[in-house]
């Protein structure tokens, strides 16, 4: 266990996509099962916290090991309130009850792909570097500057169409979110004016992209249940 660590899944109840995401069973287990078992497996927090407003993911978070000190105001949510503020309200919860932590993770509640050896280098990549963030990432699966869009008309219109004769190899490459866990450093970020995660204020821990599936809506939910079986087949997980 480091010290100074917290990890912090939020959780609310309120899914419209898909009823109760959250605690939906996925193999066997609450889906927020995954992250909660992984986060203590790595031995990198002193605690992990859940914020939710749901009494029965409060329950459930318990039950596999995670704290769940308070229950989330209905400020905080709904539709609109984002991931950073519900991460704040925590980590000043805890603060207010004598609890300080220099290392912050974010962990996404519907993460059943994620591994503790990526949690691992997130942590140690930040703490030997100067930077603010650490977070999960992966390759895009194709140029994006071959990619199109639909005009006002339905047609096609390329976002760069002056690459419409480029070699896919010849471009470069391209790498999104991974949507699994952001790691921050609580002082540089209280010290920095820049806070936007995508810049030279992070750096990325690149996962391989058959670990990485956003679960938004009933389609994300199938494909991440054909990957996982998959994976089981393999021993990968």
């Amino acid at each position: 266990m480091r010290k100074n660590t917290v990890a912090i899944i939020p959780a609310r109840g309120g899914s419209k996509r898909i009823p109760k995401k959250n605690i939906k069973e996925f193999f066997g287990k609450p889906l927020i099962a995954y992250s909660i078992e992984t986060a203590l497996k790595s031995n990198l927090f002193e605690k992990v916290v859940v914020s939710t407003d749901d009494e029965e993911i409060a329950k459930i978070s318990k039950q596999y090991g995670a704290e769940v000190p308070f229950l989330r105001p209905p400020e905080l949510s709904d539709d609109f309130t984002g991931t950073v503020d519900v991460v704040n309200h925590t980590v000043e919860y805890l603060e207010s009850q004598g609890e300080s932590y220099e290392y912050i993770c974010t962990i996404y509640a519907t993460a059943p792909f994620l591994k503790k050896e990526y949690l691992i280098q997130g942590y140690d990549n930040l703490k030997s570097s100067d930077v603010i963030n650490a977070f999960s990432s992966t390759t895009m699966p194709f140029p994006i500057q071959r990619t199109f869009k639909l005009n006002n008309e339905g047609r096609c219109e390329m976002f760069a169409p002056e690459h419409y004769m480029s070699r896919s190899q010849d471009l470069e490459e391209a790498y999104q979110d991974a949507g699994q866990f952001y790691f921050t450093n609580r002082t540089r970020q209280k010290e920095s004016k820049n806070n936007i995660v995508f810049s030279d204020i992070s750096i990325p821990v690149i996962l391989p992209r058959y670990l990485v599936q956003d679960i938004d809506t009933l389609e994300d939910w199938k494909r991440a249940e054909f990957m996982y079986q998959a994976l089981k087949q393999s021993g990968e997980i």
